[in-house]
């Protein structure tokens, strides 16, 4: 297929760089702009970036050379957008680009949670994309924007999907462990997270609360209705680099047999799979039967994919036959951002929205 030129608004963050790192040599995308603020804009990306670039790998030189340039529709040169700006950025320059006719897949928050936008992962919820008329009906957009979710709320909902459909759901409580990487750049003083965990993360409960209702909500007339099962987070920063671990407490609607529960995750499969999406990893949920595992820094790589699988272990029934417990580790910024807003990029092209 002919490439798809893609811009990336927000370059030079946690996210950013990791969208730079995916989208190179891409098999579909080619990226043509990558764009930030003004203070950045006229810099060549290297000279910008290279100063806080934190992945394992270099900056591919091809893109290291490229001019950075104003976040605005007629500087980003593609009508496919990809962004991972600030929420409040966001909030006001993601509306210009879907005005002007681009399809933007953000990783922003800043508009999740709106009723005509759809909050995607494309394993759970990819009929959520209907919202894409909706909405262009009613802001007048020639483009859309479609979001994916908090980076803690990807990896709880992809394994709570097979769960939900086979047993149903009366309540989820959830116990967060978030890596530092989280918070973006620069992140988390040093001198705050060594040695110590950090019992509190601003929004965080209450965006894994709304947002694992909304994506596993079904479609209504034009609209979500709110999956009706009851959530409560609990989210804490910990001093680990990438790869956040969420300890799951469920109460089913029936009960749950513990080895066909394990099963159920590992069969789990959806669209990106069946349309060989080229970011999708072969099984998104990899069952681990080790006492201790996952953990970060053995498992935050899963997957054919590197990242973009959700590892889940400790699967055990809780003292009720209509309950179940694990642990869930997915990589924050692979599955948990840039690789979710790629995924999402792949989808609506495979659907022709693009």
């Amino acid at each position: 297929m002919k490439k798809v030129d893609v811009s990336i608004l927000g370059c030079t963050g946690t996210v950013g760089q990791r969208l730079v790192s995916m989208l190179y040599n891409h098999p579909w995308f080619d990226i043509t702009a990558l764009a930030a603020s003004e203070r950045s804009a006229g810099k060549k990306y290297g000279e910008v970036a290279g100063e806080k670039w934190h992945l394992p790998t270099e900056i591919p030189e091809e893109v290291a050379s490229m001019e950075v340039v104003d976040a605005t529709p007629r500087d980003a040169g593609a009508t496919l957008v990809i962004s991972a700006l600030p929420a409040d950025v966001a909030r006001r320059v993601e509306p210009e680009f879907a005005e002007a006719g681009c399809t933007v897949s953000s990783n922003a928050s800043a508009f999740r949670m709106e009723e005509d936008v759809p909050l995607v992962i494309p394993e759970v919820n990819p009929d959520h994309l209907k919202l894409v008329d909706v909405q262009k009906e009613r802001r007048g957009w020639q483009g859309c924007i479609v979001t994916d979710p908090n980076c803690t709320t990807i990896g709880l909902v992809i394994a709570l999907k097979p769960i939900y459909d086979c047993y149903g759901l009366e309540r989820v409580y959830v116990t967060t462990m978030q890596a530092v990487s989280g918070a973006g750049l620069p992140g988390v003083p040093s001198l705050m997270i060594i040695d110590n965990v950090i019992p509190y993360i601003s929004e965080e409960e209450g965006k894994v609360v709304r947002e694992t209702k909304k994506i596993l909500g079904r479609m209504g007339d034009g609209v979500v209705v709110p999956a009706g099962f009851k959530v409560e987070a609990s989210c804490n920063r910990v001093p680990v680099l990438d790869g956040h671990t969420e300890s799951v407490f469920l109460v089913t609607e029936s009960e749950v047999d513990v080895e066909e529960a394990k099963e159920v995750l590992r069969k789990f499969r959806g669209e990106p799979q069946k349309l060989k999406l080229p970011s999708a990893p072969e099984q998104p949920i990899i069952v681990r039967e080790e006492n201790d595992r996952p953990q970060p820094r053995l498992d935050r790589m899963a997957g054919s994919v590197p990242g973009m699988s959700v590892s889940v272990g400790r699967v055990r029934r809780g003292s009720e036959p209509n309950s179940l417990a694990f642990t869930v580790l997915s990589h924050n910024t692979i599955r948990g951002a840039a690789g979710a807003a790629i995924l999402n990029a792949e989808l609506m092209v495979a659907y022709k929205m693009v």
